[in-house]
């Protein structure tokens, strides 16, 4: 599907100038295009590979959620269901993950924070998320998703990246470490999460210079650290300006090791996954400082002793393939 002359026709049918500008996107089956929407204004056409069901549609769906608990995400203009098209408000092209790279450490712990307190506050939706019935009400951080991440990263970076098999015993050992962390996982599940909370999908928008949230489409409930985990590896007192639980101090602790390690084998598994399919090997160098989240988790609790072994040897691996030299670690892991 040429997805530029689909929407070109869309424009022609809608009586908007067809002059787009595409807009790179790594890791999506969608395309983005800046379009002219009404005289002086731009808008961004969200351009999928398949015609949708609007009232199915999970982006729409978790946008009219935000919007209604008034978190800052695009507002949507136009749908076309026919097209597989969805135009909303364009925030520009500023990036968090591109601000912080030429911010200083305190204005960037500025941005950090009001970061956080987004996540706070999209925790603080929970109750309206399940008032409306919100298709992310629906999905969860289960045993079954969460044990499918897990051994999605095991055949994406044993199986398909390495070409080889962990032995009977490995495998067996593991499965059931991964059966731990995703049985404690679940239990934990309570709260919503953007499930994609980094620095690269936050903006900050041309008008306000506000943070606004972008790629929600994936909201499901989860537990309170998975957001926040997902944003540091790239601090929790918001959770109670905005009404939410406490926490007790060693709780939080052990939950945010237990998600660590969970969330950076599914982002191992994710680089894995598109260096083998793509054959781009730019992912490969963002696998090693996820193992070694991994790893630090493990020992600070002091559990999954041969998930540490196996990965300790992976580390290895790895780093008699690549130079130091070529081993980046990006702000954020992209999953």
């Amino acid at each position: 599907m040429n997805s530029r002359l689909v929407l070109e026709s869309f424009l022609r049918d809608r009586q908007k100038p067809t002059l787009t500008e595409r807009i790179e996107q790594d890791l999506s089956a969608r395309e983005y295009f800046r379009v002219v929407w009404d005289t002086h204004k731009t808008a961004i056409a969200c351009v999928y590979p398949a015609p949708f069901c609007a009232k199915d549609h999970t982006y729409i769906d978790t946008t009219n959620l935000f919007l209604h608990c008034n978190l800052p995400v695009a507002k949507i203009y136009d749908v076309s269901e026919s097209h597989g098209i969805i135009v909303h408000e364009d925030f520009g092209d500023s990036l968090l993950v591109s601000t912080f790279q030429v911010l200083s450490a305190e204005d960037g712990d500025v941005l950090l924070k009001s970061a956080i307190q987004l996540i706070a506050r999209i925790q603080a939706s929970t109750p309206q998320a399940y008032k409306l019935n919100s298709l992310s009400s629906r999905l969860k951080f289960d045993k079954l998703k969460l044990a499918w991440e897990l051994d999605f990263f095991k055949v994406n970076y044993f199986n398909n990246l390495k070409n080889r098999s962990l032995s009977e015993e490995e495998d067996r050992c593991l499965a059931q470490e991964f059966v731990e962390i995703a049985s404690e996982l679940e239990s934990r599940a309570t709260v919503l999460t953007h499930r994609d909370f980094h620095s690269a999908n936050l903006m900050i928008d041309n008008v306000q210079n506000n943070l606004q949230i972008i790629d929600h489409q994936d909201a499901r409930i989860g537990s309170v650290t998975y957001d926040l985990v997902s944003l540091l590896y790239d601090r929790v007192k918001e959770r109670e300006q905005c009404g939410l639980e406490r926490i007790e101090q060693q709780t939080f602790i052990r939950e945010f090791c237990l998600q660590a390690i969970q969330r950076c084998l599914k982002a191992a598994g994710s680089f894995s996954h598109h260096a083998f399919f793509s054959s781009e090997s730019r992912y490969i160098v963002y696998i090693e400082p996820a193992f070694q989240i991994v790893l630090q988790n493990c020992q600070a609790l002091g559990r999954f002793k041969n998930l540490q072994k196996i990965i300790l040897r992976e580390v290895a691996s790895i780093r008699s393939q690549f130079s130091p030299s070529n081993k980046t670690c990006s702000l954020y892991i992209r999953v």
